[in-house]
């Protein structure tokens, strides 16, 4: 099972959440259609903007607890070095999941650390 820690920001980028999933497509949608019971409605948090892989849920915790308390600075540094227009990943993601399913023998096009 696939363990992945994220961090995702509403459209201002005002706010940087750190969340940890097994099925981040499906966390993703669910904080999309969320109605807005933690966050007001400018601070919608809709944009993936970085995400790790874990094969192992103890080391995905500890670098959800890690990444927590990261401050914001860092947080940003971290995603930019990836993701440096922090574009919203999830369209990847969902057209990646769709590729491997319609075509079992295509590779993953993202390279996910561990």
């Amino acid at each position: 099972m696939k363990n992945i820690v994220f961090i995702i920001t509403d459209a201002n980028r005002q706010t940087l959440h750190v969340g940890m999933s097994s099925d981040l497509i499906k966390t993703m949608n669910f904080y999309r259609q969320m109605p807005s019971l933690l966050f007001d409605n400018g601070k919608k948090l809709s944009n993936l903007v970085y995400f790790e892989e874990f094969s192992s849920e103890v080391t995905a915790q500890r670098r959800f607890k890690e990444l927590n308390v990261f401050t914001r600075p860092q947080k940003e540094k971290l995603i930019r070095e990836v993701n440096n227009n922090w574009l919203d990943l999830t369209m990847a993601l969902t057209y990646e999941r769709t590729m491997q399913q319609n075509f079992k023998s295509i590779a993953p096009i993202f390279t996910y650390a561990s």
